[in-house]
């Protein structure tokens, strides 16, 4: 459940990033310049809930792994699939 959570979490933060990005230029290219700022920013947010379930909820970085793999991926494949849409 914590990862369907985490997950929305990121898609509703790449739905801001594009509000953003439409609101700060109204372009398409400046919606995807903010879906590409949201990738690296989206790792950073994963890396960091990597390391609670690691350091506070005792899982091994073994098996936090595929948890990261798979809650950075969603939301950045997303991410990407919203670059490739809106930069044509």
């Amino acid at each position: 459940m914590h990862m369907a959570m985490v997950i929305g979490g990121g898609i509703v933060l790449l739905g801001l990033f594009l509000l953003f990005g439409k609101l700060w230029g109204e372009t398409l290219p400046n919606m995807a310049w903010a879906a590409k700022l949201f990738v690296p920013v989206w790792l950073v947010v994963a890396l960091v809930n990597m390391w609670v379930g690691v350091t506070k909820a005792g899982y091994s970085v073994r098996d936090e792994l595929p948890i990261l793999v798979i809650v950075f991926a969603i939301p950045a494949a997303i991410a990407a699939a919203a670059i490739w849409r809106l930069a044509r």
